[in-house]
């Protein structure tokens, strides 16, 4: 649904209109020189060729340009950080699978109710002005990153309701959860894992073997405490399996990881509250899941090769 702007906002996105002319992008033509022959009325205009497509969504076309434009952001915005594009894998892929990822979010938006209409596309784009201090600056801002004026438009309108959806899912994501509270050693080698775990096997104290040798410097000086954290919240896996699968106060054998060798306690196992920073990492999943789920179900076809 679309809903009718005020005056004040047609006034605006003319005057953006015309911020974007000045900034040089292409506008409309000239006068047509005087004396030349008029077109003859029954001659229909040439049919437009649909324009190439980089893929389709659920029958949604991703124009090849829109594409490539957004490709060309990221590598600018690339260079702005001095990364060297060759040490960058299939970067191409990932933006088009972002796009991708991006259309799947807005079309379960407006399955669910979360459309966005032109009003509210609008009022951002007033937003943004404003923060660029004039519709010229923002007109000069969109013509230096690859957008016309109707382009920007299209694409705040599809990521305005892919955050929608996304602000759902993340709703729907309980506020406790089925938790460890743990802690670990992590060494360089196996010999002196196993030494550890002699050490402890004979009752030396955990927290103060972790203070003493962890590599773990984030956690060391706490004895390697990590926390109350649920299934999926470390970016160890193994460590956290190893937690889950323990009762409390017992200890894990030697758990090996990228990382180097690990020891693990688990102290506590209850349905407890998510810190702020597990919740968000929770909703992440949640979002992550959703989409995966969607790929699964979506027609999708990709159309050039990125």
């Amino acid at each position: 649904m679309r809903s009718a702007m005020d005056s004040r906002r047609w006034l605006t996105t003319a005057s953006l209109a015309g911020a974007l002319l000045l900034a040089g992008c292409s506008g409309p033509l000239g006068p047509l020189i005087a004396g030349s022959p008029t077109p003859s009325p029954t001659l229909a205009p040439p049919t437009a060729a649909p324009p190439p497509l980089a893929a389709q969504v659920n029958g949604e076309s991703i124009e090849l340009a829109e594409f490539e434009e957004e490709v060309a952001r990221f590598e600018a915005a690339q260079g702005d950080l001095g990364t060297n594009l060759a040490t960058l894998e299939d970067y191409r892929g990932q933006v088009l699978q972002a796009l991708i990822d991006r259309r799947l979010l807005s079309q379960g938006a407006r399955a669910t109710g979360l459309t966005v209409d032109q009003a509210a596309v609008s009022g951002k784009v007033d937003q943004l002005a404003a923060g660029l201090g004039s519709n010229e600056a923002m007109g000069a801002w969109l013509a230096e990153n690859g957008y016309s004026l109707e382009s920007f438009m299209a694409s705040l309108a599809e990521e305005m309701e892919a955050e929608r959806m996304v602000a759902q899912i993340a709703a729907g994501v309980p506020a406790s959860a089925d938790q460890v509270h743990g802690r670990h050693v992590l060494v360089a080698s196996r010999e002196e894992a196993e030494g550890l775990f002699q050490e402890l096997a004979a009752g030396a104290d955990f927290a103060a073997l972790a203070q003493a040798a962890s590599l773990d410097l984030s956690t060391r000086p706490v004895g390697g405490d990590l926390g109350w954290f649920p299934r999926g919240y470390l970016t160890v896996p193994e460590v956290e399996e190893a937690a889950f699968s323990l009762q409390p106060g017992e200890v894990s054998g030697i758990v090996e990881s990228g990382l180097g060798f690990h020891i693990v306690q688990t102290i506590e196992h209850s349905e407890h509250p998510l810190s702020p920073d597990a919740l968000q990492r929770m909703q992440q999943l949640a979002v992550q899941s959703w989409l995966t789920s969607q790929r699964q179900t979506a027609t999708i076809e990709i159309l050039v090769s990125p």
